[in-house]
């Protein structure tokens, strides 16, 4: 049998195509621009929008700008225990960690920082808006199709960066992607080559 090559600081593990700092490194590279891109538009919202008559409209009234603040989540729900969200928050922060233990796949990374980087806008504000710490309600200003979220929720750029990544996962998931950069139940190279490739004398 040949030799296996030796391991050096340049090898991954067996089906990993990106080593692991390059992967982590966009996740957290994804996570801040979604991050500074929710808050940023957040601080806009708040300096242009209150005080207008009605709702700012762009692309022929398919989407409207308009100012709310939600202390639960999609259609208000949980409005009463807003101080569930951040929990959940801190769980999926712990859980995006765990993942990124074995992260060798950039579109997993680009899925988990959209998530990681989503997760943290939204908890900006239940962390430091008003009424108060760890019960802050979430800024929200995009309505599609309808002034006041008549057809969709009320939602901001954390709510999108969060379902984007989201929809992404499960596209991995349900084409094989693997974490470490894998395909699920692809064979290793060696089982399809000729058997006097396999060994050699």
């Amino acid at each position: 049998m040949t030799a296996a090559p030796p391991a050096g600081p340049g090898t991954t593990e067996t089906g990993a195509g990106t080593p692991r700092r390059k992967a982590v490194g966009l996740l957290l590279g994804v996570s801040l621009v979604s991050l500074l891109a929710d808050l940023g538009t957040k601080q806009l919202a708040l300096s242009e929008l209150p005080g207008r008559e009605e709702p700012v409209s762009v692309l022929g009234g398919a989407v409207y700008f308009t100012l709310t603040r939600n202390s639960g989540a999609a259609w208000s729900i949980g409005a009463d225990h807003t101080w569930v969200f951040p929990l959940i928050t801190f769980g999926v922060i712990g859980w995006i960690a765990w993942m990124a233990l074995r992260l060798r796949s950039l579109p997993w990374a680009v899925s988990l920082g959209l998530v990681l980087g989503g997760a943290l806008g939204n908890l900006a504000d239940r962390i430091f808006r008003a009424p108060g710490h760890f019960v802050g309600h979430v800024v929200d200003m995009i309505s599609v199709f309808g002034p006041y979220g008549e057809f969709f929720p009320v939602f901001n750029l954390a709510d999108s960066s969060l379902f984007c990544g989201v929809v992404l996962a499960v596209f991995l998931e349900l084409t094989g992607r693997q974490r470490d950069g894998s395909r699920a139940g692809a064979k290793p190279a060696t089982e399809d080559a000729p058997a006097d490739q396999k060994e050699r004398a």
